[in-house]
């Protein structure tokens, strides 16, 4: 019996041994650099403010947190069970790229580029564009889906109605699925209007809509999102789904249905949170935008999302020479210097290019504004600091 054992475990050992030798799927290269994690380490080494991740540091509105508190202390029965071508606009989100691949297909980027602006002129993220004609060179019979996400992280770019009937020519002319990353629908600013790509004509019948309870309410750490979409499509996305993901939050969920609830009452009215915080970001924004500018750094006027990007050309121009490896994105490591000498901390916008395409885009760098008071005042402290270092 002991043998047995003996030799058993001489065979899972063997087997391990084994494993550890095999090289891992080629479609998983260059995943393991992760920059969220290369960053935010750093920035533990300094004193600084966290400008650079995407989750608000003020909390969710009041009725999202009593749905959720009753959802948790309510009904006991929610705490039980319950090579494809794809077309990504860049600049993209960038777990974009390695979903496709680990899901097995190749992805297909095309950029928005932006136009040139007059001196002194500040830069709108309504000015970075598709080329029609490049666009459409992407689409061939092995083409299956599209990746849209607007409003657009990293850029705030609101795609317009004559953008998005662009897009959903094309995927009607190549029968092609548009995935639409619409997690900031709330957000937008000056008076826009997110349009929904799936509700022009053709395009319900292939449009995969992703929502997020994060942004919508605040709360991003109750990851619960959504999809919408025909039954169709969405059949196989359910069968994927039940037999890849274990867990479920069940009450977020319910809290969230509770919070929509509370905000069809109010839509459209003063008193409705889709109504006061896009005005209470679009504050943010227009108040670090400003600060920016104080240091020599020249922001792209957001138009949605919690984002904006800047420019760092001038930087770039005085001084090319900053730490880092020789083919490191000059962005990468300006963040780096910002982080250790001035005590922000951004994320630098090549990260959401493909690599063929970083060194394009290496004079941006991304600044989050969906921060409380406290955050905005300690920002303006350290840009205060660095303006005077400047000199006159």
């Amino acid at each position: 019996m002991f043998r047995k054992a003996g030799a058993s475990l001489t065979r899972c050992l063997h087997h391990s041994l084994t494993m550890s030798k095999r090289l891992p799927a080629r479609r998983l290269d260059g995943m393991e650099y992760n920059p969220w994690v290369e960053f935010v380490e750093l920035s533990k080494e300094y004193e600084t403010v966290n400008l650079g991740q995407g989750f608000p540091n003020f909390p969710p509105p009041d009725f999202a947190v009593e749905a959720f508190q009753q959802a948790v202390s309510g009904d006991f029965m929610l705490n039980q069970y319950t090579m494809a071508f794809v077309i990504i606009i860049e600049p993209f989100f960038d777990c974009y790229e390695p979903m496709t691949l680990m899901a097995g297909g190749r992805p297909v980027f095309v950029s928005l580029k932006p136009s040139p602006t007059q001196d002194g002129e500040l830069d709108s993220s309504s000015n970075w564009r598709l080329d029609p004609t490049e666009l459409a060179s992407k689409f061939t019979s092995r083409t299956k889906a599209l990746v849209l996400n607007t409003p657009n992280n990293p850029l705030g770019k609101v795609f317009s109605k004559a953008e998005l009937e662009l897009v959903a020519r094309l995927c009607q002319q190549h029968d092609v699925l548009c995935i639409s990353d619409e997690v900031y629908q709330w957000l937008v600013y000056d008076g826009l209007q997110h349009i929904s790509i799936a509700s022009l004509p053709g395009m319900w019948a292939r449009t995969l809509t992703i929502g997020s309870a994060g942004k919508t309410f605040s709360a991003t750490g109750w990851k619960v999102g959504w999809v919408l979409g025909p039954d169709h499509i969405m059949r196989h996305l359910r069968t994927v789904h039940q037999n890849s993901i274990f867990h479920c939050p069940t009450q977020g969920q319910v809290a969230v249905a509770k919070s929509f609830e509370r905000e069809q009452l109010h839509m459209g009215q003063p008193s409705s949170y889709f109504v006061q915080l896009p005005k209470a970001m679009q504050r943010n924004r227009d108040h670090m935008t400003h600060s920016l500018q104080s240091v020599g750094l020249k922001p792209v006027l957001s138009q949605g999302s919690y984002f904006l990007i800047a420019d760092i050309s001038d930087f770039k121009s005085k001084m090319p020479d900053l730490p880092g490896a020789a083919e490191e994105p000059y962005d990468r490591r300006f963040v780096k210097w910002m982080i250790k000498n001035k005590g922000l901390v951004a994320i630098p916008v090549s990260i959401f290019y493909s690599v063929p395409h970083q060194k394009d885009f290496d004079h941006y760098i991304r600044f989050c504004f969906v921060k409380d008071e406290a955050t905005l005042q300690a920002m303006d402290k350290k840009l205060q600091k660095w303006k005077a270092e400047l000199g006159p």
